[in-house]
């Protein structure tokens, strides 16, 4: 069968590269440059623990050393400090790293696999969908057709796919703009991010009154000041004294030294795709979303897209078509973007001073930072991960579903699991690996050898259930779950997303809900695409 076309080799469309890869489907990445992202230390990505482990798990490396994790977080308002948290265990740190560092690592990766090819210079200017495939004509040294079984385009807000599909992109212009300052200096936090608002000092040229640090690797920090709506133009000038300004006002009135490594102006733009599918084509990031004000983080969104979709196209690609699996993507993504797009419309008046009924709305600088927190660490409604509680792959409502600390739909949380050899692992490096996961909990059996209990109590009968699922699944015993009784049963995608919590072991049901999770039976003689187009 054909390869997937995947169009832009961003952070987005290279995860998705590997990540079909892992689920043992080729891929073919048309980057329209020459193959080198570049170095620019203040343009930088921050990533939550689930989006983390995603791109660590498929470049096979860790990030500690050209990224860093933050070790506490604090909020201040004029010389005040509103909120201090203390990252570990029970409240994971945010990785935050240059982006150049990440696609390098996530290319470096794609080159050394063998079913991954990368074509520099390439850019695409037509698709022609056919009845069971569909062809890319590239432009370039050396213009090309290219055949692919599918084709994402992952090549931005200013999608070449999104453009040839003809789909609109409704949304807003210019919610916030921030000025970017890349230095390396000493502050009084070493290793905290803090947000500052109602800035106690004077400041110089455009005010916003509100200015962000983060810590990179080697003393680094990114500094991000919210510019008012419609202000003048940042000059260099005017940005050194912005910085003088901030590192004195941080540092009892004396500027330390520092080095300026870079600098810019970041506009943010909330917009989103009508479409995400059509026939064979898709759109996934920044091609199919546009969001950030708030502090919040498109790219999460993005790589989240990549790993819903890769399975998804996986299964599609091993086992043919399957219509209501495939647009499964676009209802439970686009629903959860725009789910963020909306919370952060409803905050931004409140947060920023805007006019009308919503300032009314009673709120305290408490509780905005709150808000603002939320935004810039990945919680709530501006910043957590979406649950698919209303998708349509969710199973119906069965006798014996049990309530645990995750709700349907929603990313299961990582905990140590056996696996079947009876080695220790983490749930989470059992995602993404074509297969759905059945997960036991069953106490003790973590100080038990697994060839002790692995033929004892419910473990035979389960064992059966799962080899008679309608698609492939592993089975791990997990010795705890929040919120889960002892011999619960959990129902996992190849995402991470929890399908279903059972208590005990309940074959029919537990077939049904796989099966659901599906999309449900495979349609015989089902053309890929003919449902395709509706929004």
């Amino acid at each position: 069968m054909d390869p997937v076309i995947v169009v832009g080799a961003g952070p987005v469309g290279l995860t998705l590269s590997l990540a079909l890869a892992r689920h043992g489907v080729p891929s073919v990445v048309l980057d329209e440059g020459p193959g080198k992202d570049e170095q620019r230390p203040a343009r930088t990505v921050i990533l939550r623990e689930d989006t983390a482990a995603l791109v660590e798990r498929l470049a096979g490396t860790s990030f500690d050393k050209t990224g860093t994790r933050w070790t506490g977080w604090r909020s201040l308002r004029r010389k005040q400090v509103m909120r201090e948290l203390t990252f570990g265990e029970r409240m994971p740190s945010p990785l935050h790293l240059a982006q150049h560092e990440l696609t390098g690592a996530l290319r470096e990766a794609a080159d050394g696999e063998r079913l991954i090819k990368i074509a520099v210079n390439s850019r695409l200017d037509s698709i022609e969908q056919e009845r069971g495939a569909l062809t890319a004509h590239t432009r370039g040294p050396k213009g090309t057709w290219w055949r692919g079984s599918f084709l994402v385009g992952c090549d931005g807000p200013r999608s070449t796919v999104r453009k040839l599909l003809d789909i609109r992109f409704p949304g807003r212009t210019s919610v916030e703009r921030h000025a970017v300052a890349a230095l390396r200096t000493e502050l009084p936090w070493p290793g905290e991010a803090l947000l500052h608002r109602s800035l106690p000092w004077r400041t110089s040229g455009p005010s916003g009154g509100e200015v962000v640090g983060r810590p990179l690797a080697d003393g680094v920090w990114r500094l991000d000041w919210l510019l008012p709506p419609r202000s003048e133009l940042v000059t260099p000038d005017i940005l050194v004294t912005r910085i003088r300004e901030t590192l004195a006002g941080w540092c009892a009135g004396s500027t330390p030294p520092y080095e300026l490594l870079d600098t810019g102006v970041h506009t943010v733009h909330h917009r989103l795709a009508r479409r995400w599918r059509v026939g064979r084509v898709f759109l996934a990031g920044d091609a199919a979303h546009l969001l950030g004000a708030l502090g919040t983080q498109g790219l999460d969104e993005g790589l989240r897209d990549a790993d819903n979709l890769a399975w998804k196209l996986a299964l599609a690609w091993h086992e043919g078509p399957h219509e209501a699996l495939l647009d499964s993507y676009q209802t439970e993504r686009r629903a959860v973007v725009a789910g963020r797009l909306r919370a952060a419309d409803q905050a931004l008046p409140i947060l920023r001073g805007g006019k009308g009924l919503r300032s009314y709305v009673a709120g305290s600088a408490r509780g905005h930072d709150v808000l603002l927190t939320d935004g810039h660490l990945g919680h709530g409604a501006l910043g957590a991960p979406g649950t698919y509680a209303d998708s349509p792959l969710a199973p119906e409502p069965a006798e014996s579903e049990t309530g645990v600390g995750t709700a349907p739909g929603a990313p299961v949380q990582d905990v140590r699991v056996t696996a079947p050899d009876g080695s220790f692992v983490r749930l989470r490096d059992r995602l993404g690996l074509g297969h759905l996961l059945v997960v036991l909990i069953a106490p003790g059996t973590g100080v038990w050898e697994r060839r002790h209990w692995v033929s004892a109590g419910v473990m035979p009968r389960l064992a059966a259930a799962v080899a008679a699922l309608p698609h492939e699944a592993e089975l791990l015993v997990a010795e705890s779950y929040p919120g889960a009784p002892a011999h619960s049963v959990l129902l996992v995608r190849p995402d991470g997303h929890l399908v279903t919590a059972l208590s005990g072991v309940h074959p029919a049901q537990l077939y049904a809900a796989a099966q659901a999770a599906l999309g449900g039976p495979v349609e015989s003689g089902a053309k890929a695409g003919s449902a395709a187009g509706t929004s």
